[in-house]
């Protein structure tokens, strides 16, 4: 069986992964997979894993916080924030937990900051008003 290429666009970094025999994500409607010749394709990835097979039969990872996939003249493209990669399904599992958790703090943290600012923001603008 012919395989299609992977490229994982990342803001930090790039890879190319040819000879993919195999896809299997998810996103909102639940888990899909991609074969090689699938017809063209988009879809919005959830944060998770999605599993690789290679022409060689073996399994690899991918970790997402969410992305972009589009699948085109058997070539498939994920454009993420970041992604993991790995052959262990625990320890990219694990990594990911891990991450998520500070990803969610990190964003909660953002959100109370905007909230304050807004509101003195606010508190500024009826000072103005009122002057």
């Amino acid at each position: 069986m012919s395989g299609f290429t992977l490229n994982l666009l990342a803001t930090d970094r790039s890879e190319r992964i040819d000879g993919v025999t195999s896809f299997v994500g998810e996103d909102k409607s639940g888990s899909f997979g991609l074969l090689p010749g699938h017809e063209r394709f988009m879809t919005v990835l959830g944060f998770g894993l999605a599993r690789v097979r290679r022409a060689d039969g073996q399994w690899e990872y991918l970790g997402f916080p969410g992305g972009l996939l589009y699948f085109l003249g058997n070539e498939c493209r994920i454009s993420t924030r970041r992604y993991l990669r790995d052959t262990d399904v625990t320890r990219i599992a694990g990594v990911l937990s891990r991450e998520m958790l500070e990803e969610e703090r990190a964003l909660d943290e953002t959100r109370h900051k905007l909230h304050r600012l807004e509101a003195e923001m606010l508190k500024r603008l009826a000072e103005l008003g009122r002057e």
